[in-house]
């Protein structure tokens, strides 16, 4: 199956990012949800359409998702959306859980009580949307994570952890229906914050770690119900 533009979009000329990288935005989120499948063939010419730009943003784009292992670009033959490693989501979840150990130990030991507030109020927003669309309540999931490490001045870090995490994102978009219970990461999201607000780094790790654990436990019940849609390891 082949991308087909629905309607043009047109970027802002005036925000920060190039043309190539707000594109490379939009093109990752969409393989990230799944509207862009594992296999799936991406044509030059017609995202170039879709996105009323010219070709040479879109090949930026493409060599940005190639170095993410989001798709593959082969020669003389075009360019493909990749099928989910398992070995890379468990690499990803391996260097993410480094990175966001170490930042929530310093917030444990420096975040303010304002960034606590904050924090909190993050988790009452999920809470509002547990039992809607589980859409809304990944984006404020990553904006809980984004919080803490701005909080502790890490913005580098998140986007470290931000360029890692594009193959677990894609597991946690697949099992939206058969993930584990929302109810049980607001609690997971609140003992990290209590251990931040209690000054208790150890609390903190351990609460993180347990937090990112979950992907383990359902990455193998995912990986066999799309066969399909994950390489063979």
């Amino acid at each position: 199956m082949r991308s087909s533009p629905r309607s043009v979009r047109v970027f802002k000329h005036v925000e920060p990012l190039t043309i190539g990288a707000q594109l490379h935005r939009h093109l990752r989120g969409a393989i990230i949800r799944g509207e862009f499948r594992p296999g799936q063939a991406l044509s030059e010419s017609e995202i170039s359409k879709q996105y009323a730009t010219s070709r040479q943003p879109v090949r930026e784009a493409f060599i940005k998702l190639a170095e993410e292992r989001l798709v593959a670009i082969l020669p003389q033959r075009g360019t493909f959306v990749v099928k989910i490693s398992v070995a890379d989501v468990l690499d990803a979840r391996f260097v993410r859980e480094a990175i966001e150990v170490a930042v929530v130990q310093e917030a444990a030991t420096s975040a303010t009580p304002s960034a606590v507030k904050d924090l909190r109020d993050l988790i009452a927003q999920q809470k509002a949307v547990a039992h809607g669309r589980a859409e809304d309540f990944l984006a404020l999931d990553e904006e809980f994570h984004r919080t803490i490490a701005l909080s502790v001045r890490r913005a580098h870090a998140w986007r470290v952890i931000e360029g890692i995490k594009a193959q677990m994102d894609r597991i946690r978009y697949l099992s939206l229906d058969d993930a584990t219970p929302l109810s049980v990461l607001i609690d997971q999201h609140t003992r990290i914050v209590d251990s931040i607000e209690a000054r208790d780094p150890v609390a903190a790790a351990n609460a993180i770690r347990a937090h990112l654990h979950e992907i383990i436990v359902s990455l193998p019940n995912i990986a066999a119900q799309f066969p399909d849609l994950f390489e063979s390891e």
